[in-house]
């Protein structure tokens, strides 16, 4: 039974003059999948990122921080090695996280109530969570 289409099936495939051959990797590029909300997976992830409550440091575990704080101030002049536990607040949501830290104390500045280590890192004394001096 003939078709319409016999006169033009078997033609070989027409090729302009004027343009060349698209390459492979842009004729790939066309089928590739399109984000229509641009931005929205990065929104879907901070939603989803957890964080952890403010500490509130009842009042034993106070004590034993100012305990070591005084401690502290005692063997100031020898760089103690000191592990911290601060609350970190998060800038985009409500809570934090808690961050450990070790390093020699070169200065405690407690006016403006920060510890500040041999290697420059200012800690915050509003939030450490708990104090531990090296040996």
């Amino acid at each position: 039974m003939p078709g319409p289409y016999d006169d033009i099936i078997n033609l070989p495939r027409p090729v302009s003059k004027k343009h060349p051959p698209m390459p492979m990797g842009k004729r790939a590029a066309q089928f590739l999948p399109f984000a229509a909300l641009t931005g929205f997976e990065g929104e879907i992830a901070e939603t989803g990122r957890l964080t952890e409550a403010a500490p509130e440091l009842g009042e034993d575990a106070l004590v034993a921080l100012d305990r070591q704080l005084a401690l502290l101030r005692q063997r100031l002049p020898e760089q103690p090695e000191v592990t911290i536990t601060r609350f970190v607040p998060d800038e985009k949501k409500d809570g934090g996280q808690y961050e450990t830290l070790t390093g020699r104390v070169r200065r405690l500045d407690e006016p403006n109530r920060v510890l500040i280590l041999t290697d420059g890192v200012k800690i915050d004394l509003d939030a450490v969570v708990e104090l531990t001096l090296g040996a």
